[in-house]
């Protein structure tokens, strides 16, 4: 008999790369036979090589559970995956990118345009993390725009204390 409190063990343990006192929350079977695995400081995604994707919290823009599908931002790109038994993989998700933000701040740019920026701290670390999203149709290269978005951010610093 299985103790209802217990855990369902984990197919994919062994292929994770996991560091050091990182524990598993929840998991979560996918469509395609594999699992996504949410941990103490890290969600692990499976790849279309059989591996797996680790992406630490503190860099995930954000996630949303929809239509079957948990769909993962980050800044670089995103993540979609069917899952056929969510459990609370959706929850804890959300909870974890939560955890991480320090500040999140919308500004209006000096030369137009708008910029979000966001910092975000590793579960138990010290260093803040900082992350510009312009909005869209802005090119985050162009050096004037990143001066402007830089002086906000050093504004937003010194009034956080960050």
């Amino acid at each position: 008999m299985r103790w209802p409190w217990k855990a369902a063990r984990l197919p994919v343990r062994d292929e994770l790369d996991l560091a050091r006192g990182e524990r598993v929350l929840a998991h979560a079977p996918t469509r395609g036979g594999s699992h996504v695995v949410a941990t103490t400081t890290a969600l692990h995604l499976p790849t279309a090589e059989g591996g797996f994707t680790r992406l630490p919290w503190e860099g995930i823009d954000h996630a949303q559970w929809e239509n079957g599908r948990l769909h993962v931002h980050e800044p670089d790109g995103e993540h979609h995956v069917g899952l056929t038994d969510p459990g609370s993989v959706p929850e804890t998700v959300r909870e974890r990118i939560t955890a991480t933000v320090v500040t999140d701040h919308e500004a209006k740019l000096p030369g137009g345009g708008r910029v979000r920026i966001a910092g975000r701290r590793a579960i138990g670390g010290d260093r803040v993390q900082w992350n510009m999203i312009f909005e869209p149709g802005m090119d985050p290269s162009d050096p004037g725009l990143r001066a402007q978005a830089e002086q906000v951010l050093a504004d937003l610093r010194r009034r956080t204390g960050l």
